[in-house]
């Protein structure tokens, strides 16, 4: 039987690993370093994924790394959308 716990935590650490190829293959596409904003939700799914593993397993640091990381990943997506709303207002 597989561990569903333990599904999770890889399936967050491959949406996490996917955003940094992403935005490598986006920079080395405009020959400057890029960040696409696929590359937050890479970052935000990835990381609530492997919070929720970590308060599984119980790991208080962990925890408190990929919610601190959410944060910052949420305030960069408000920021992008706010950003194209004003643009096309």
């Amino acid at each position: 039987m597989v561990d569903a716990w333990l599904v999770t935590g890889f399936l967050g650490q491959t949406l996490f690993f996917s955003r940094f190829l992403l935005q490598w293959i986006a920079a080395e596409r405009r020959k400057e370093p890029v960040v696409p904003t696929i590359f937050w939700y890479l970052s935000l799914s990835g990381g609530l994924l492997l919070l929720a593993y970590a308060v599984a397993r119980r790991d208080p640091v962990f925890m408190a790394g990929q919610l601190l990381g959410s944060v910052v990943y949420t305030r960069n997506l408000m920021l992008i959308h706010r950003r194209r709303r004003s643009a096309r207002a």
